[in-house]
This record gives C-alpha cells, sequence and structure tokens, in this order.
C-alpha cells in the first residue's frame, strides 16, 4: 500500500483528515503532523484498527466515491435472499452515483427510510441524501446538511456492512471493505476486489 497515491484523497496530510472526524485515541498517537494518508491508513490497518481505517476512509473519499465505498460494502451484505427494500435503497444510491442529480438524490431519502436505519442499504442511501441539496421535509424551508453528515453515514453503512455476517467474520469483513475502499482511493470502483 505504500506505493498507492490515493488520486481521489485530496487532503495533503491524515491531520488534516482526522479533524473532520473522531478516532480512538490509539489512533489518534500514531498521528504526526507531516503523515501522509495514504501512510496513516496502513498504520491503522496493520495495528487492525478497523474501524478507525474505516472513519479515516470514509471522510478522506470524495463524498460520490465514499458513497459507491458503501454501496458496494452494503451489496456484499444482501445475500441470496435479499430485502426488496434493501435492494431498491441500494438501487436508488447507486442511481445517484452514475448520476448525481437533484432528482435522483432526493429519491433516497424514502428508499432509506424505508429500512428503518437498520441496514447497510439504508445508510447507504442516506448517504447519498445528505450529499448535498436540501433536506428539509418541510415545503418551502431550505436546509442544506451538515458537511460531515454524508460522511457518518458511509461509516454507519460500512460498519454494520462488517458485523453483519457474525462475529466469527468481522475482521475478514474489515479487510475485504478496507481493500475495496483503497481501490477506490486509487481511482478503481472496487468490484474487481475480492
Amino acid at each position: 500500500m505504500t506505493e498507492m497515491n490515493f488520486v481521489k484523497i485530496k487532503q495533503p496530510t491524515a491531520a488534516a483528515v482526522c479533524s473532520l472526524v473522531e478516532l480512538d485515541e490509539e489512533a489518534r498517537q500514531l498521528l504526526q503532523d507531516d503523515t501522509a494518508p495514504a501512510q496513516y491508513l496502513q498504520q491503522l490497518i496493520e495495528k487492525e484498527l478497523y474501524p478507525d481505517a474505516v472513519r479515516f476512509l470514509a471522510v478522506a473519499l470524495p463524498k460520490r466515491e465514499a458513497i459507491w465505498w458503501a454501496c458496494s460494502c452494503a451489496r456484499l451484505t444482501l445475500g441470496e435472499s435479499p430485502s426488496p427494500v434493501d435492494v431498491k435503497a441500494i438501487e436508488a444510491a447507486e442511481a445517484w452515483v452514475y448520476k448525481p442529480t437533484e432528482e435522483n438524490r432526493r429519491l433516497t431519502r424514502p428508499t432509506a427510510e424505508a429500512t428503518q436505519f437498520k441496514t447497510p442499504a439504508g445508510w447507504a442511501a442516506i448517504a447519498a441524501f445528505w450529499s448535498g441539496g436540501n433536506i428539509s421535509p418541510a415545503e418551502g424551508a431550505v436546509v442544506p446538511p451538515a458537511e460531515e453528515l454524508t460522511g457518518k453515514a458511509v461509516i454507519g453503512a460500512v460498519m454494520l456492512a462488517a458485523v453483519r455476517s457474525g462475529a466469527d467474520k468481522i475482521k475478514a469483513n474489515y479487510r475485504l471493505f478496507l481493500k475495496k475502499g483503497l481501490h477506490i482511493a486509487n481511482g478503481g470502483d472496487g468490484r474487481a476486489v475480492q
């Protein structure tokens, strides 16, 4: 991973990214002012600080790429007989990623709400809804989303996806999901990562 240049991560240092997210104490102790994002992320993964690595990557990626990552992880949790509600939520979020229009963004909210925010798919969809525009349900009121909401929803989607298949698979899921995220950070789409 040290050779990766993270073409999608624009912050010059890990400290710049960390100012946007809460990390556990052990992860904060690894941080130095001039550490590059790739180097810091590698340290988090090597020390198996997977939740912190997810938090870091979710806010470091641009919103569109972060939401794509959330969708990719959520899709892996659908199973053989997926819930139609989850499928609709992922499809709505992916539609926004493919074509980030206001119309597509607004379509993600009802699909997220239908999941009752209990699934990775629901969090992926609400991440897309919170990516910009007006999030107020009231007509005439304009409420822009807080800048950190998308990252928080992506964190929720990826972490929930990691723990969904049982305690014995959590580490393996985190490793796989982080590989996908790293592939996306380097300009890929994460699909080829197994």
